[in-house]
């Protein structure tokens, strides 16, 4: 016998999707019928079930797997509940262009047994909300119902049709009950419904009157500028982005990242910053032609240096902006760069940096040998810093400084995997994220990702399902998967990111991670954030904990914690003042790396 439920396995398989992360619930009998029908008759299931007792880390985990493999993965919750646990990893996909699946299903509609599936539990009532698919629809780019088996093909496809357009991100579909447990004749099944006549939007590309403007620009300009956020997200535009800043001699400085856009060893890559007061490049005020290239927030107007200077563009400056799919920024409410710009173009930033690189202009830069040799100096010195912020000692009984803890990880993770093609970072450090991006950089690109968003708790489901999309898309030197995942976070991101479901689902499935957790006692960034705007205030002169952003005196045990999700299988260990870190970073490395089990290191921090 075959529902609307086997149909709907049926098309996910057929468009490419290989795993689903579900929790499961009420209206689900039909899925869950279909799911072991398909292991009597076949042995095992059309697309790969992940069990996850979080929506947020069934959603985190979905993310992190289609960051790795640009392949969507679908997520099937419950209801208008597990709609609503999704939480915030909604709007970490959303922000973070990742296309995904999300499926729920729905309170039945009859009561009276006119079809099967009718109510039959009180829940049945409780969960029939008025208008389900609202509790996320301003977070998705599609949302739709299945009414009906015969259409299931082609809202699947239009729904990913969608999702892999640019803007991407994920989209939501929803069946009652009564829909998911009708029969359906075998017929159905044999039309084809792959993605073949369903292709996501061409990229697209600048005007050629705009490829003259900016390359013109670029060329005489004396002091160019390119700023960028998420241009690694396609590995590809890296390498034409620096292309055309080796060519013409143009520093690239990051804001808020949200992957590896340029190599850390690319000569003009001068640094990067989340935007807080006197953290911009001073380049920036100097700058006579700036492009901002698939960026957030390239500079936030307000903000001054140390010294009062504004830490924003000239009146004067050339502002040049493209986005991939949303350079004006549609989805939020009030922004501020596209009000200043020359130029605005939406265009892929690949296909436009190669337009600009062929256009005759890149062989004719102002100024070029005087700008490369004060740049690379620019990069040298950032550099530098690090590398001397790395080796200070610590006092004795003072905590290790973040810089200090990213060098021992860093140095640790290259002694035992050199290729670094073969290890990610998943980073969600928050108040450390200037310092973890600088220090931990790769040099490879995808070799870090965070979530693009806002909403804490994305970094432990992420780790599950970065390992499991690295072994699907044949990530690494040998291209069987990650040797090493290292998701890096704070004391209270640990804690919104589910860690007893997270580490429940790395043990089930077997997909080790590092895990290193930042603990300065508590959520420095509400406190760094009253500063900012009552910087002598009441809140200034108290601890965290009187502030009610603090965790003690009584924290948590993070490393218990994740032993106890994993019954016992993980290995951790707690780094406090005196401790010996380098040795503990070279065990955890070296258990996930060997024995592959999930390793965790507790490092404690000067406490907020």
């Amino acid at each position: 016998m075959y529902t609307t439920s086997s149909l709907f396995f049926h098309t996910l398989a057929q468009v490419g999707i290989t795993h689903a992360f579900v929790n499961w619930g009420s209206d689900h009998p039909a899925l869950l019928e279909d799911l072991q029908r398909q292991r009597a008759d076949h042995g095992n299931t059309a697309v790969e079930i992940i069990t996850c007792p979080n929506e947020m880390a069934a959603l985190s985990a979905a993310q992190a797997f289609t960051q790795v493999t640009n392949t969507p993965a679908a997520v099937i919750v419950h209801v208008d509940v597990g709609t609503q646990a999704l939480a915030g990893a909604v709007h970490n996909a959303s922000k973070g262009r990742v296309p995904i699946l999300v499926f729920a299903g729905a309170s039945p509609s009859t009561m009276e047994g006119e079809l099967k599936g009718s109510r039959n539990e009180w829940i049945h009532w409780m969960q029939d909300v008025p208008d389900q698919p609202a509790i996320v629809r301003q977070y998705m780019r599609f949302t739709a119902q299945i009414n009906a088996p015969e259409n299931i093909p082609h809202l699947v496809r239009r729904a990913l049709q969608i999702a892999t357009s640019e803007p991407k991100g994920p989209v939501y579909l929803w069946a009652r009950r009564e829909v998911l447990e009708k029969e359906i004749d075998e017929s159905l099944f044999s039309s084809s419904a792959s993605l073949y006549k369903w292709p996501s939007i061409e990229p697209s590309a600048l005007s050629p009157s705009a490829v003259n403007v900016i390359g013109d620009a670029l060329a005489q300009a004396n002091n160019p500028l390119i700023i960028t956020s998420y241009i690694g997200r396609n590995p590809a535009a890296v390498g034409a982005l620096e292309m055309l800043s080796r060519l013409m001699a143009i520093p690239v400085f990051v804001t808020c990242p949200s992957a590896t856009n340029v190599s850390l060893s690319h000569p003009f890559f001068v640094g990067v910053s989340f935007l807080a007061p006197g953290t911009h490049t001073p380049l920036l005020s100097t700058a006579d032609v700036i492009l901002v290239i698939d960026a957030e927030v390239p500079w936030i107007p307000i903000n001054k240096d140390s010294r009062g200077n504004p830490e924003r563009p000239s009146d004067d400056a050339r502002i040049f902006v493209i986005d991939s799919g949303d350079p004006l920024k549609e989805t939020i409410g009030m922004d501020h760069v596209a009000g200043v710009a020359e130029l605005v173009s939406r265009a892929n930033a690949e296909v436009a940096l190669f337009q600009l690189l062929n256009s005759g202009s890149t062989g004719s830069a102002t100024g070029y040998y005087t700008r490369s040799r004060s740049i690379q100096a620019i990069h040298d010195a950032f550099i530098a810093d690090m590398r001397n912020a790395e080796a200070v000692m610590s006092e004795p009984n003072v905590p290790y400084l973040p810089s200090r803890i990213f060098g021992a990880l860093r140095t640790a993770v290259e002694n035992k995997v050199p290729h670094p093609a073969s290890t990610l970072y998943l980073n969600e450090t928050i108040s450390n994220y200037p310092l973890s991006w600088s220090h931990l950089h790769p040099d490879t690109p995808l070799g870090m990702l965070s979530s693009g968003g806002s909403s804490l708790g994305w970094a432990l489901g992420a780790g599950i399902g970065a390992v499991l999309g690295g072994v699907n898309a044949g990530k690494g030197a040998g291209k069987v998967g990650y040797e090493l995942v290292v998701s890096v976070v704070g004391d209270g991101t640990f804690l919104f990111g589910a860690p007893s479901s997270a580490f429940w689902m790395a043990r089930r499935y077997e997909t080790p991670f590092l895990t290193i957790v930042l603990n300065n006692g508590g959520w420095k960034s509400p406190k760094l954030s009253m500063l900012g705007v009552h910087p002598e205030g009441h809140g200034s002169k108290v601890t965290g904990n009187q502030l009610t952003v603090g965790f003690g005196p009584d924290m948590p045990d993070y490393v218990g914690i994740a032993v106890a999700a994993t019954g016992g299988w993980a290995w951790g260990k707690r780094v406090a003042a005196g401790d010996s870190l380098w040795e503990t970073m070279t065990e955890a490395v070296r258990i996930v790396v060997e024995e592959r089990r999930c390793a965790i290191v507790e490092c404690v921090l000067e406490s907020i």
